[in-house]
Protein backbone atom coordinates (compact mmCIF):
# COMPACT_ATOMS: atom_id res chain seq x y z
CA UNK A 1 0.00 0.00 0.00
CA UNK A 2 1.43 3.53 -1.03
CA UNK A 3 1.69 6.28 1.18
CA UNK A 4 -0.40 9.27 0.65
CA UNK A 5 0.47 12.62 1.59
CA UNK A 6 -1.67 14.52 3.68
CA UNK A 7 -0.52 18.70 3.28
CA UNK A 8 -3.94 19.56 5.82
CA UNK A 9 -6.43 22.49 4.63
CA UNK A 10 -5.14 24.89 2.25
CA UNK A 11 -5.68 28.53 3.17
CA UNK A 12 -7.67 29.96 0.56
CA UNK A 13 -6.14 32.10 -2.27
CA UNK A 14 -7.51 35.54 -2.40
CA UNK A 15 -6.75 37.99 -5.36
CA UNK A 16 -7.33 40.88 -3.87
CA UNK A 17 -7.48 44.41 -6.02
CA UNK A 18 -5.93 46.95 -4.06
CA UNK A 19 -5.87 49.39 -6.45
CA UNK A 20 -8.34 52.91 -5.53
CA UNK A 21 -11.02 52.74 -8.05
CA UNK A 22 -13.13 55.95 -6.50
CA UNK A 23 -13.68 59.36 -7.98
CA UNK A 24 -12.52 60.73 -4.56
CA UNK A 25 -8.93 58.68 -5.48
CA UNK A 26 -8.15 60.49 -8.82
CA UNK A 27 -9.90 63.79 -8.43
CA UNK A 28 -8.77 67.10 -8.24
CA UNK A 29 -9.22 68.67 -5.39
CA UNK A 30 -7.28 72.14 -5.61
CA UNK A 31 -10.04 74.39 -8.27
CA UNK A 32 -10.05 77.10 -9.71
CA UNK A 33 -13.70 77.99 -9.45
CA UNK A 34 -15.85 81.46 -10.37
CA UNK A 35 -18.33 83.45 -9.66
CA UNK A 36 -21.92 84.43 -11.09
CA UNK A 37 -20.96 87.90 -11.11
CA UNK A 38 -17.24 87.42 -12.26
CA UNK A 39 -16.52 89.26 -15.42
CA UNK A 40 -16.24 86.96 -18.21
CA UNK A 41 -12.95 88.47 -19.79
CA UNK A 42 -11.75 87.77 -16.25
CA UNK A 43 -12.58 83.82 -16.78
CA UNK A 44 -10.61 84.05 -20.11
CA UNK A 45 -7.73 85.32 -18.44
CA UNK A 46 -7.94 82.28 -15.66
CA UNK A 47 -8.66 79.89 -18.28
CA UNK A 48 -5.19 81.02 -20.07
CA UNK A 49 -3.09 81.05 -16.93
CA UNK A 50 -3.81 78.09 -15.39
CA UNK A 51 -4.26 76.33 -18.74
CA UNK A 52 -7.95 74.53 -18.05
CA UNK A 53 -11.14 74.27 -20.42
CA UNK A 54 -13.33 75.58 -17.66
CA UNK A 55 -14.50 75.42 -13.89
CA UNK A 56 -17.41 75.24 -11.73
CA UNK A 57 -19.47 78.05 -10.38
CA UNK A 58 -20.21 79.04 -7.03
CA UNK A 59 -22.28 81.27 -4.79
CA UNK A 60 -20.39 83.36 -1.91
CA UNK A 61 -22.36 80.27 0.08
CA UNK A 62 -20.22 78.38 -2.00
CA UNK A 63 -22.50 76.48 -3.45
CA UNK A 64 -22.26 74.73 -6.63
CA UNK A 65 -24.79 77.18 -9.62
CA UNK A 66 -23.23 76.55 -12.61
CA UNK A 67 -20.19 75.57 -14.93
CA UNK A 68 -18.77 77.54 -17.24
CA UNK A 69 -16.31 76.61 -20.37
CA UNK A 70 -14.60 77.70 -23.00
CA UNK A 71 -17.26 77.03 -25.09
CA UNK A 72 -19.47 79.48 -23.43
CA UNK A 73 -17.02 82.18 -23.03
CA UNK A 74 -16.89 81.86 -26.77
CA UNK A 75 -20.42 82.28 -26.86
CA UNK A 76 -19.39 86.03 -25.94
CA UNK A 77 -16.83 86.54 -28.81
CA UNK A 78 -19.46 85.33 -31.14
CA UNK A 79 -21.88 88.02 -30.42
CA UNK A 80 -19.43 90.78 -30.18
CA UNK A 81 -18.40 89.87 -33.88
CA UNK A 82 -21.93 89.63 -34.82
CA UNK A 83 -23.08 92.63 -33.45
CA UNK A 84 -19.84 94.52 -34.25
CA UNK A 85 -19.08 95.30 -31.24
CA UNK A 86 -16.25 94.99 -28.63
CA UNK A 87 -15.94 91.99 -26.53
CA UNK A 88 -18.44 93.45 -23.24
CA UNK A 89 -17.75 93.33 -19.62
CA UNK A 90 -20.66 90.89 -18.92
CA UNK A 91 -20.97 88.44 -16.07
CA UNK A 92 -20.08 85.24 -15.60
CA UNK A 93 -24.14 84.17 -14.72
CA UNK A 94 -24.96 85.52 -18.40
CA UNK A 95 -23.05 82.61 -20.07
CA UNK A 96 -22.71 79.57 -17.19
CA UNK A 97 -24.90 76.26 -17.77
CA UNK A 98 -26.84 75.81 -15.13
CA UNK A 99 -28.04 72.54 -15.70
CA UNK A 100 -25.11 70.84 -14.08
CA UNK A 101 -23.89 66.96 -14.29
CA UNK A 102 -22.46 66.11 -10.82
CA UNK A 103 -20.84 62.94 -9.91
CA UNK A 104 -20.22 61.50 -6.33
CA UNK A 105 -17.13 61.10 -4.86
CA UNK A 106 -17.70 57.43 -3.64
CA UNK A 107 -18.92 56.40 -7.23
CA UNK A 108 -16.36 54.09 -9.05
CA UNK A 109 -14.20 55.07 -11.75
CA UNK A 110 -16.01 52.79 -14.06
CA UNK A 111 -18.80 54.77 -13.50
CA UNK A 112 -17.82 57.59 -14.18
CA UNK A 113 -15.86 56.42 -17.97
CA UNK A 114 -19.64 54.99 -18.96
CA UNK A 115 -21.07 58.53 -17.90
CA UNK A 116 -18.35 60.47 -20.32
CA UNK A 117 -19.01 57.94 -23.02
CA UNK A 118 -22.73 58.64 -22.83
CA UNK A 119 -21.98 61.98 -22.80
CA UNK A 120 -20.19 65.26 -24.28
CA UNK A 121 -19.23 66.38 -21.38
CA UNK A 122 -14.94 67.37 -20.34
CA UNK A 123 -15.53 67.38 -16.28
CA UNK A 124 -17.73 66.41 -13.92
CA UNK A 125 -18.26 68.62 -10.52
CA UNK A 126 -17.68 65.96 -7.83
CA UNK A 127 -20.01 66.39 -4.78
CA UNK A 128 -20.12 64.84 -1.46
CA UNK A 129 -23.20 65.30 0.69
CA UNK A 130 -24.28 68.01 -1.54
CA UNK A 131 -21.27 70.19 -1.06
CA UNK A 132 -18.50 70.70 -4.26
CA UNK A 133 -15.18 68.39 -3.50
CA UNK A 134 -13.63 68.27 -6.63
CA UNK A 135 -13.99 68.02 -10.08
CA UNK A 136 -12.57 64.81 -12.40
CA UNK A 137 -11.84 65.15 -16.06
CA UNK A 138 -11.51 62.22 -19.25
CA UNK A 139 -8.03 62.51 -18.12
CA UNK A 140 -8.11 61.79 -14.39
CA UNK A 141 -9.97 58.86 -15.87
CA UNK A 142 -7.47 57.62 -18.24
CA UNK A 143 -4.78 58.09 -15.58
CA UNK A 144 -7.16 55.87 -13.63
CA UNK A 145 -7.10 53.40 -15.82
CA UNK A 146 -3.02 53.27 -16.54
CA UNK A 147 -3.32 52.67 -11.99
CA UNK A 148 -5.69 50.23 -12.12
CA UNK A 149 -4.22 48.19 -15.02
CA UNK A 150 -0.72 48.43 -13.32
CA UNK A 151 -2.34 46.44 -9.88
CA UNK A 152 -4.06 44.04 -12.08
CA UNK A 153 -1.98 42.66 -14.44
CA UNK A 154 0.84 41.41 -12.47
CA UNK A 155 3.97 39.23 -13.70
Amino acid sequence: MGIKSYQGPRAELKNEFKAPILVEDYMTKNLITFHPDQSILEVMELLIRYRISGGPVCNDDGDLVGIISEADCMKEISESRYFNMPILDKRVSHFMSTEVETIGNNESIFDAASRFNKTNRRRFPVLEHGRLVGQISRKDVLAAALKIKAFSWRH
